[in-house]
């Protein structure tokens, strides 16, 4: 469902590859392509269609797993008329949702039919990230203090031309805000501010970059940047210990899948070159769980509390003025 950036430009390209390399997984029927609004040329093992009604007429809900590549403000719309068609096994773009409201409505369609659904959160399939968790876990240079993520490109003919997502905070930051949480563990929003896209007299407010600040309970400080307006793209993250000091850079793009991770301490350095295809990892570990009895809760609750600590920011960016002295707010996942 959705055939824009992720639907056509990510989706589609990891599914082939999945359905070549582990034949088990999937079967030999085509891929149902749906979106009123835009169409791809045919191609074999792809079926294009214009309506989700003609999407789902000939498939199995048993058997079929829906990715919804929406953008965040018609999540929840989508995601209703999948449920209400009988289908039960739903992957979701990131973020899950675009604010509180729309994320308890979906929280509410989950339970009443019981859903099983996945949120497309690649950076936790990473390898450079599970080197990070490694690196951590192992108190090799001592506890994390502190942790910095930047995630950077130039974003201008998509977010005037594409209205779908509302602010920087649901582009690149869910990304960064999930790593944060799988590094260093529970978190609150501390500030935040976002900036709007401006070129040649045309303006998208909140659009041109946004940071998070989050203090973990484990003491750690984050900060997460987004720059939409950034001539050149970086996906970076730099975790400072008591002894010591990781630097890792995610793959920008679909083209080379591979990350690097730099180690620094006492005055040595060690650099790594990882092989890192994340999407494709990520969505092989999604196909696996759907095959998996029993509700699976783990990735869906911690997409919640990813949208809960953006939405606190969003929040804090919305107020004419913040006032210093107030608590910063704790949220929870339901």
């Amino acid at each position: 469902m959705g055939l824009g950036r992720a639907g056509a430009g990510l989706h589609l390209p990891v599914l082939t590859k999945l359905r070549t390399g582990h034949p088990h997984l999937f079967d030999d029927a085509p891929v149902v392509a749906c979106d009123p609004r835009r169409n791809l040329p045919a191609r074999p093992g792809l079926l294009v269609v214009k309506t989700f009604g003609e999407a789902s007429k000939d498939l199995d809900p048993d058997d079929t797993v829906v990715h919804v590549c929406t953008p965040p403000s018609e999540r929840n719309s989508i995601i209703a008329e999948v449920a209400d068609s009988g289908f039960r096994k739903v992957i979701v773009e990131k973020p899950l949702a675009g604010d509180i409201d729309d994320l308890a409505r979906i929280i509410r369609l989950r339970r009443k039919h019981k859903l099983h659904v996945e949120v497309v959160e690649p950076w936790l399939a990473s390898t450079l990230t599970w080197r990070l968790v490694e690196l951590i876990r192992s108190g090799r240079f001592g506890a994390p203090k502190t942790i910095d993520i930047v995630q950077n490109k130039p974003r201008f003919r998509r977010s005037l031309t594409v209205p779908g997502h509302p602010t920087a905070f649901d582009v690149e930051l869910p990304h960064g805000v999930a790593l944060a949480l799988r590094l260093a563990g529970n978190a609150r929003v501390t500030h935040a501010s976002g900036s709007d896209l401006e070129v040649e007299g045309n303006r998208r407010p909140r659009m041109g970059g946004a940071t998070i600040g989050l203090r973990h309970n484990t003491g750690v400080h984050t900060e997460i940047r987004s720059d939409l307006t950034s001539p050149v793209r970086e996906r970076r993250v730099t975790v400072d210990f008591e002894n010591g000091r990781a630097i890792g850079h995610f793959a920008v793009s679909g083209d080379d899948h591979h990350s690097q991770l730099t180690v620094r301490s006492n005055g040595q350095s060690d650099h790594l070159v990882l092989r890192d295809d994340a999407m494709t990892e990520w969505m092989l570990q999604a196909y696996h769980k759907f095959q998996l009895q029993g509700e699976q809760t783990l990735g869906f609750t911690f997409a919640t509390e990813v949208v809960q600590l953006l939405s606190v920011a969003k929040n804090i960016c919305a107020e004419p003025l913040a006032r210093p002295e107030r608590e910063p707010v704790t949220p929870h996942a339901e």
